[in-house]
């Protein structure tokens, strides 16, 4: 009579082939305190980002998400990143594009702003109400951009990205990085003293 071995107990030792540990390890790779640090760091930037450039909350937490998920499956490349801030801009961006590109078919109607879902910076009602609006009139203008300006603006000022690494994430040259960049900054500018 065959007898089957009994099961061996998971002692941690080994991680399957994408590199993932047994539940309770506390962090899959070496690189990953480091990416989800960072990704923590600059999440609310990164979803106000995908905010202005997708048109909505929920889009934006999609992409918030898809984004994560796609650094996570790239954690093997982090140790050669330069600029983990500007990678992590760069693929929310790719990803909010694509979220963008795709909700003309969903036909999804955007949703109001929920104040409560957007972190709170604990301001006195005036201060609050005056900041409310003037980053209403941004989002109004900053959504009348062309899309391609709209990029560049995004990348540099929530992504802190250079123009180089701009060039680079959007395979453009860098004096279009600038051009694109100044007219943007031109319509801001003439959009917000008009207001």
């Amino acid at each position: 009579m065959n007898q089957i071995p009994a099961e061996q107990p998971d002692t941690g030792r080994q991680a399957d082939a994408e590199g993932s540990q047994p539940p309770g390890s506390p962090h899959p790779t070496s690189q990953s305190p480091s990416l989800e640090d960072e990704f923590a760091r600059c999440q609310d930037e990164l979803l106000g980002m995908l905010y202005y450039l997708v048109g909505n909350v929920e889009d934006a937490r999609d992409a918030l998400q898809e984004t994560f998920v796609k650094c996570w499956r790239n954690r093997h490349k982090v140790p050669e990143i330069e600029n983990l801030r500007a990678w992590l801009f760069r693929i929310a961006m790719n990803a909010g594009r694509d979220i963008r590109s795709t909700a003309w078919r969903r036909r999804r109607k955007s949703l109001p702003v929920d104040q409560s879902l957007l972190p709170s910076r604990h301001m006195s009602p005036p201060a609050e109400a005056a900041r409310e609006e003037q980053l209403g009139m941004l989002r109004k203008a900053v959504d009348r951009l062309r899309r391609e300006e709209q990029e560049v603006f995004l990348l540099r000022q929530n992504g802190h990205m250079t123009y180089e690494q701009i060039a680079h994430s959007m395979e453009i040259p860098v004096g279009t990085v600038k051009t694109r960049m100044r007219l943007a900054l031109s319509k801001l500018r003439e959009a917000l003293e008009t207001a």
